[in-house]
C-alpha cells in the first residue's frame, strides 16, 4: 500500500490585482510566437505577484489579425477541428479557407491552446480582444507593446 506524501499548498494572496490594457500589432508576425507572448500576458507571468492558482493577468487587444504569417506549409496543412456533439458531426476546416475571413478565430484558438487547461482558462480568454484591422472599438489607455518574435 502506497501512502501519498504530497502536501497541500496554501498561498496567501491578498494583493489587489490591477489589470492593464496592452495593444499588440499582429501585422507580419508568426502565429505561434505571437500567441505565446499573448498567453504570457493573459496569464500574468510578467507580474511579480504571479501565482498559478490565481487569475492576475491583463487585458490584451490584438489589431491587424488578418495580416499574421503562417510559416512553411502550415497554411495548407494546418486544420481546425470542430465537433457538434452528434454522430458524424465533425468538421475539418483548413487554415487556408479560414484565415482571410476569420483571422480572429485563428489567433483565439492558438492562444487558447497555450493557456492552462483548468477553470481559469475561460476567464483568461475573455480578456482577449482580437480585431482584423486597425478599427478598434475600445477606448482605453493602452500600453503599446512590441513583442519579440
Amino acid at each position: 500500500m502506497k501512502v501519498s506524501t504530497t502536501i497541500a499548498k496554501f498561498t496567501k494572496f491578498n494583493y489587489d490585482i490591477r489589470r492593464d490594457w496592452y495593444l499588440v500589432d499582429a501585422a507580419g508576425k508568426p502565429l505561434g510566437r505571437l500567441a505565446s507572448q499573448i498567453a504570457k500576458l493573459l496569464i500574468g507571468k510578467h507580474k511579480p505577484i504571479y501565482s498559478p492558482d490565481r487569475d492576475c493577468g491583463d487585458f490584451v487587444v490584438v489589431k491587424n489579425a488578418a495580416k499574421i504569417v503562417l510559416t512553411g506549409k502550415k497554411l495548407k496543412q494546418k486544420i481546425l477541428f470542430r465537433h457538434s456533439g452528434y454522430l458524424g458531426g465533425d468538421k475539418y476546416i483548413p487554415y487556408e479557407r479560414l484565415l482571410p475571413d476569420k483571422a480572429d478565430l485563428v489567433i483565439r484558438e492558438a492562444v487558447k491552446g497555450m493557456l492552462p487547461k483548468n477553470k481559469l482558462r475561460a476567464k483568461m480568454i475573455k480578456r482577449l480582444k482580437v480585431y482584423k484591422d486597425d478599427n478598434i472599438k475600445i477606448t482605453q489607455n493602452f500600453k503599446e507593446i512590441a513583442l519579440e518574435v
